[in-house]
């Protein structure tokens, strides 16, 4: 099993402008699954696509930013406190202070095939 540190999304800063200082850090991008973190969901390798804008409401697949790095996990409240969890149990839940870390909500997973697709709300 893969550690959590090679578990975290590495993007350059070329690929994605996350700061707001670009026009890019509206509009929708795709992203690679490393790891095996979110299965059976989303397996390793697989693409996400990302909603910068949106907004993270309970149940839903973030991409995070925690210490600098990027993280993919599913946003999870209970008692109006923010956790990110991996879907595969033998990761830990992470407590975080609010949804300001988060950087984007996933919208769909694209698949070699057609039925491998699935959107999210």
């Amino acid at each position: 099993m893969a550690t959590e540190d090679t578990q975290r999304i590495k993007i350059e800063e070329e690929m994605m402008d996350m700061d707001g200082s670009g026009c890019a850090s509206s509009e929708p991008f795709a992203l690679r699954v490393l790891g095996d973190s979110m299965e059976p969901e989303f397996n390793d390798g697989c693409v996400i696509i990302v909603d910068p804008n949106g907004v993270a409401e309970n149940g839903n697949y973030v991409i995070a930013e925690i210490e600098g790095d990027y993280i993919f996990r599913q946003y999870a409240e209970e008692a109006s406190q923010g956790f990110l969890q991996a879907v595969n149990p033998g990761y830990p839940r992470q407590e975080i202070a609010s949804k300001s870390v988060i950087r984007g909500v996933v919208t769909q997973r694209a698949g070699a095939k057609r039925k491998e697709h699935k959107h999210y709300e």
